[in-house]
């Protein structure tokens, strides 16, 4: 397949949010090629629009046309366009050259800053939204459009079925994360059918660029030759995932993660990867480490990138553990994403303390393993099972993060290299090796026993 060109007619955000930042990054994420048309210069962070500057409408049309003369523009969207006379000129020149337009109809900023002279609203509604494919107001655009105050999904249904009456944009979609409803419901009109689009509503300081990010999402889904609707609902995926996995810097409205929707699918083959080569390690090994092998089997496990492990179905392990098969140390399979409880845990508890923690494998308690880590200078935790809090006793999952807890709190924060737990009633003492990588880890195992 050729390389299809999608372009962004929007604002700079100096603190790289939202404007042709965020269009730019989703462009490459959702895998067309971006190109841009710089409408308005910002001088703003996550709290604040300190100043603002809007070029001239002839270099707008310039920059546009600069790109369809050489790539061709399979289709746009608008972000900031600051003035009536850059509406106007962006209108003319869309409708001239005829490419899909996605139409986010900025007005304020996150902040609350006007982005959108008084005088342009006006402008943009009847010129540039009858040549718009789609439009993607929020709750309060969609109330400066129309008029109706909207509260609901059936106020966001009418206010949709008004802007394609009255503005002529073929599919309008209100978006619902500003309504007060469990979920993010956002309504899509399209073809005389209302379509409902729902994903759980997140709790984040991330959404600074959310609708940036969304509107550039389904452009190049239009860029690609997907179907508006089809468009729509990858967009509203990827910006889900875009708020969840934000970027958190800054004081104000954190920005929105576009690049999540590749880092996240391409840190969990690597994370497989680096697992495989390390159990490959083990397999080398076999003799050896069946010998350190406790009663209730070795895993190792790793998470991927910290800033996305957030359960246990981010680290991968193996599913059924490492087995003492005759005398040599077997994985009874392919690691895999969720295949342990246990380790997972610990991982994701120590990920609290250090985010360089990602890795870690249990072994069999021998003193002797202990001298050698003694001798080799590694940080060693004691855990007590008898000193733990009843109450952490009763919940469920609770003890392996107390151990985490307890392992940091002896080394004054430091990463312990082994964790030894002396077991309990019913539980089998066992050594805990913590590292970066598998592969760290696997060679201080190796260290200590043979």
């Amino acid at each position: 397949m050729s390389w299809k060109v999608a372009m962004t007619i929007a604002g700079l955000d100096s603190g790289g949010g939202a404007g042709i930042h965020a269009d730019i990054k989703t462009f490459a994420a959702m895998g067309v090629h971006g190109t841009t048309a710089l409408t308005c210069v910002t001088a703003q962070n996550t709290y604040e629009v300190r100043e603002a500057q809007c070029l001239q409408p002839p270099l707008v049309r310039a920059q546009i046309l600069a790109v369809w003369d050489d790539m061709g523009i399979d289709a746009g969207k608008t972000g900031m366009l600051g003035t009536r006379e850059i509406i106007e000129e962006v209108a003319a020149t869309v409708s001239k050259l005829g490419f899909p337009l996605v139409v986010d109809p900025v007005m304020i900023a996150k902040s609350g800053a006007p982005l959108i002279s008084e005088d342009a609203v006006d402008t943009l509604k009847k010129r540039l939204l009858p040549v718009a494919k789609v439009v993607t107001p929020n709750r309060h655009e969609a109330e400066k459009l129309t008029g109706i105050k909207i509260t609901s999904v059936a106020e966001a249904r009418r206010a949709a079925e008004v802007i394609h009456r009255e503005f002529g944009t073929e599919v309008v979609v209100v978006k619902g994360g500003h309504l007060d409803a469990p979920e993010a419901v956002d309504v899509v009109y399209i073809g005389g059918t209302f379509h409902e689009l729902a994903t759980p509503r997140l709790d984040s300081r991330a959404t600074h660029g959310t609708g940036c990010s969304y509107s550039a999402a389904i452009a190049a889904g239009l860029a690609k030759g997907l179907p508006p609707l089809e468009a729509i609902k990858t967009a509203k995926r990827f910006i889900y995932m875009a708020i969840r996995y934000g970027v958190a810097r800054g004081k104000g409205h954190w920005p929105v993660n576009p690049m999540a929707w590749l880092e996240i699918p391409a840190e969990r083959w690597k994370t497989l990867e680096e697992l495989r080569e390390a159990l490959e390690a083990v397999e080398r090994e076999a003799e050896a480490f069946a010998k350190a092998i406790p009663e209730v089997q070795t895993n190792i496990g790793y998470a991927i990138d910290p800033r996305y492990a957030t359960t246990r179905e981010d680290v991968a392990a193996v599913p059924g553990r490492i087995v003492n098969y005759m005398g040599r140390a077997k994985p009874s399979g392919p690691p895999a994403f969720g295949a342990s409880d246990h380790i997972a845990r610990k991982i994701l508890a120590a990920l609290a303390k250090d985010p360089q923690a990602r890795s870690a494998m249990n072994i069999r308690l021998d003193a002797a393993y202990i001298e050698k880590a003694k001798s080799l200078g590694m940080t060693i935790a004691y855990i007590d099972r008898r000193r733990e809090p009843d109450d952490v006793k009763k919940r469920e999952g609770a003890t392996m993060q107390w151990i985490i807890e307890e392992a940091y709190r002896q080394t004054g924060g430091k990463t312990p290299d082994l964790i030894v737990d002396w077991g309990d009633w019913g539980k089998e003492p066992i050594i805990t090796i913590l590292g970066k990588t598998p592969k760290e880890v696997v060679e201080k195992v190796l260290q200590l026993i043979r």
